[in-house]
């Protein structure tokens, strides 16, 4: 998933391929070593079982090396089809966060039962002498089966961190799983039980905490929920999914919060920190560890075999098997996608390769022949995932739609699941402000509900819904769910009063009272990480200052998936409460906002913070316990109805320096970068690009591909049916400065297929106007496939007539002919001798 060129960073630090790290101090390098004998022992987990050893040894008997390899490789339903799992024998497959049948993120549940039946028929396929072996299907359902139109959807973690409640973790475990076998499939991708230190980490609400104290009671629970408890007739029976303990190790405590970064702290943290969940979920009898991303002192995870073996498995008898992340064994230094000897031999048992499958199942065969990898680590690896497959049954299990409960689809958000999951939100909603007690509400007055997140299922449930970044949604795709302003409603007019949606705040009638929601728009993994914690988006701050200035009271409520510095918005505020991602059950933030009609408290705050809430936007790394520990709000903090919620004016100066921040970059880690947006246009027509895959019209197709890591490119394929374009739009920017500077607009490219006629470059202006350039002979000529770099003087532009001083499309590309280009970084950069005029 690397490459030599470009290295994962922040998507607001991505600077071009050196600065995006600061370097590790001279002690960060002298790479301290692992001593299994400091890390904790356990009861083991699951013991063996002697007739099942004995049925593994049978089974492998029978199996030749080609089948024995197959095992340990799991690809991705968009890159492999029924047909291929029949010829190579693959033991997995897994739904990558945009992979769905037929590429439809939101393909109905039937179409899931369809193809799990399909990829089961496959696998159990006995002509021509092939060998019978269950494959498992994984699939990343981290708060809910979010995969699915119509499953209960969860809050993030980090809401549910500051529940405080086990047991009711439990229950989510518990109705995950449940509503997985529905839909035919068997194995989570959960829980992940990092501990976060670095709140500018884009994981940071899949975290539970900053802490590491409750975390061995949260990841048993998960566990016991997703697998039943162990020891009993329950454990992984046939209404209990596998679960997955992730992600080993290290990948909450990375410098600088990067995702997939490097993590320098001493053996002790990272056993203390970052390991604290592992030995409880091991005998809570997880069966699949997921290795991380990230280094230690510089070396891969998926490639450490002090801490995947001798630690994990040795040391904490943990007897399930490895599987790697999303082509994380590609990173391993002197691997690639499809070659990592390396990241077997460390202990990666079953590798993720989701679109290098191929490759892999090919090498890795070789390497066992040759004898890189050793035969005797192959069938530990084996031996591992029939060892799973057998305790969960698969071997005796029907086909995915014979299962109990398959095709049950009255189950997928059953009433009882969602009022599990409105409980959740409930007892996850912290209160910061109560200026004069303003909350809870009464329910017979007029109320006001206002923010672009007031009525917005998609944007309350964050990312890892439906699709990977969970862009992309509308209300219609949550049957069952509840908005925030919804259920305000129901519970304001149960008491006599109103309550009026108007997003932008405008209203004919003052109201007696505002709530403001708003917050952070989805986003999920590497693109989620940020420069500061600074909520810069002034929208809902506004509101709550006009609201202010008009006399209403207010009330914000806040989404997020970590915590921020909003003290300008928090002094505006009557009220305010951190919402964190509630799911689709918005109605547990009325049961708590309003009184019962005749006046009661319906249900008090219980939220306590499982993260530090910061003073100021440069406190990214703020956990209780450090030496200067100085948070607005400690770990733990959360008010009551019975507490006084009053609270002096705050600072509003952030601690950023006025330096300018990224605002050179347009385009990086596959998205646009605020305040760009990427679209496709044709016919007169624009589309804004938020799904994995978008179609232009039927001239142009723009869909997420892979460069350095998951979806971190798109991918613009025009037809050659009529003239389109892929273009970087937003509100007028000034560059005059810029092009006077000889700056260049920096490109990275590949071209996948030549164009088949005339293509150009352009700029469009506030007038309208655009002025493009013949950059045919510049496509034409690159070789197919490999990335490289242009750089394209503003001048240029400007010489032909662009008016660079109010710029809303910094970048187009435009052809009616056949052609296919994909995009990985569009930025300002200064001219070093290499920028051109096409």
């Amino acid at each position: 998933m690397n490459t030599a060129f470009l290295h994962r960073v922040s998507l607001v630090a991505l600077l071009f391929v050196a600065v995006s790290c600061a370097t590790p101090a001279a002690n960060d390098n002298d790479m301290p070593t692992i001593n299994p004998a400091n890390w904790p022992t356990t009861t083991g987990g699951v013991p063996l079982d002697p007739a099942i050893e004995a049925r593994i040894g049978e089974i492998m008997a029978t199996m030749t090396v080609e089948e024995l390899v197959a095992q340990t490789i799991q690809a991705d339903i968009g890159s492999i089809t029924p047909e291929e799992v029949r010829e190579y024998r693959l033991g997995s497959v897994l739904n990558g966060g945009n992979s769905a049948p037929n590429a439809d993120v939101r393909a109905p549940a039937p179409e899931w039962v369809a193809l799990a039946d399909e990829f089961y028929a496959a696998s159990m396929d006995t002509t021509g002498g092939r060998k019978a072996i269950p494959l498992l299907w994984g699939s990343d359902a981290v708060h809910g089966h979010g995969n699915i139109v119509g499953a209960t959807v969860f809050p993030h973690n980090i809401g549910l961190g500051a529940m405080r409640n086990p047991e009711l973790m439990r229950q989510i475990g518990r109705v995950t799983a449940i509503e997985m076998l529905v839909t035919g499939l068997d194995w989570t991708f959960a829980p992940t039980i990092a501990v976060v230190r670095n709140d500018r980490w884009g994981r940071t609400y899949e975290g539970y905490s900053e802490d590491p104290e409750i975390l061995p009671a949260y990841s048993r629970a998960m566990v016991e929920g997703l697998q039943g408890t162990l020891g009993s007739d329950e454990f992984l029976d046939a209404n209990h999914v596998i679960s997955t303990a992730k992600h080993f190790i290290g990948d909450g405590g990375t410098r600088d919060g990067i995702d997939q970064g490097d993590n320098y702290d001493s053996e002790a943290d990272l056993r203390d920190n970052h390991g604290a969940g592992y030995p409880a979920a091991v005998e809570a009898g997880v069966q699949s560890v997921m290795a991380s991303f990230n280094t230690w002192h510089d070396k891969k995870m998926h490639g450490h075999e002090a801490l995947l073996t001798q630690v994990l498995k040795e040391r904490m008898g943990f007897n399930g098997f490895v599987v790697g992340d999303w082509n994380g064994h590609g990173q391993v230094e002197g691997c690639e996608n499809t070659s990592c000897a390396a990241s077997m031999n460390a202990g990666v048992d079953m590798f993720m390769a989701p679109d290098s499958w191929r490759g892999l199942y090919e090498n890795t065969l070789a390497q066992v022949q040759s004898g890189e990898i050793p035969r005797e680590r192959l069938d530990d690896a084996v031996r591992r995932i029939l060892r799973v497959k057998l305790r969960a049954g698969m071997f005796e299990k029907a086909k995915p739609s014979a299962r109990p409960m398959a095709g049950d689809y009255d189950v997928l958000g059953a009433p009882e699941h969602l009022e599990v999951a409105r409980l959740a939100v409930r007892e996850s909603l912290v209160l910061l402000k109560n200026q004069g007690g303003l909350l809870p509400l009464r329910a017979d007055q007029r109320v006001l509900v206002a923010g672009d997140g007031a009525d917005d299922i998609g944007k309350q449930s964050g990312g890892w819904t439906l699709s990977w970044q969970g862009t992309g949604n509308t209300n219609a795709d949550f049957p069952g769910g509840v908005s925030i302003y919804a259920g305000l409603r129901e519970a304001i007019e149960a008491g006599g009063g109103t309550a009026t949606l108007s997003v932008d705040g405008t209203y004919s009638q003052a109201p007696d009272v505002a709530v403001v929601v708003f917050g952070e728009d989805p986003y999920a993994e590497f693109m989620g990480d940020r420069e500061h914690v600074d909520f810069d988006d002034d929208r809902g701050l506004n509101l709550l200052r006009s609201f202010k200035e008009a006399g209403i009271p207010t009330v914000a409520i806040f989404l997020s998936g970590r915590a921020m510095w909003v003290n300008p918005e928090m002094n505006a505020a009557d009220a305010f409460v951190a919402a964190w991602l509630p799911g689709s059950q918005g109605g547990g933030v009325a049961d708590v906002l309003v009184r019962t009609p005749g006046g009661d408290v319906a249900h008090d705050f219980k939220g306590k913070l499982s993260y530090s809430w910061p003073r100021t936007a440069v406190q990214v790394k703020l956990n209780r316990g450090d030496a200067d520990y100085d948070p607005l709000f400690a770990y733990g903090y959360g008010l009551t109805y019975g507490d006084d919620g009053d609270m002096e004016m705050l600072s509003e100066v952030s601690g950023l320096s006025d330096d300018g921040g990224d605002s050179g970059v347009f385009f990086a880690a596959g998205e646009a970068a605020a305040p760009w947006s990427l679209q496709g246009t044709s016919g007169g027509t624009a589309v804004t690009v938020v799904d994995a895959v978008t179609p232009v019209g039927d001239a142009l197709t723009i869909r997420s591909v892979d460069r350095a890591a998951q979806e971190d490119a798109k991918q613009a394929t025009w037809s050659g049916g009529a003239a389109a374009a892929v273009q970087v739009s937003g509100e007028a920017m000034d560059y005059a400065r810029e092009s006077n500077g000889d700056m260049a607009i920096a490109i990275q490219y590949r071209v996948d297929a030549a164009p088949e006629g005339n293509v150009a470059m352009f700029v469009t202006d506030a007038s309208g106007a655009q002025t493009a350039l013949d950059v045919t002979a510049l496509f034409a000529e690159a070789a197919i496939g490999e990335w490289t770099q242009s750089d394209i003087k503003l001048s240029c532009f400007a010489e032909a007539g662009a008016d660079v001083a109010a710029l809303t499309t910094v970048l187009g590309i435009e052809t009616s002919a056949a052609f296919a280009l994909s995009l990985s970084d569009v930025r300002l950069a200064s001219n070093e001798g290499r920028a051109i005029c096409p």
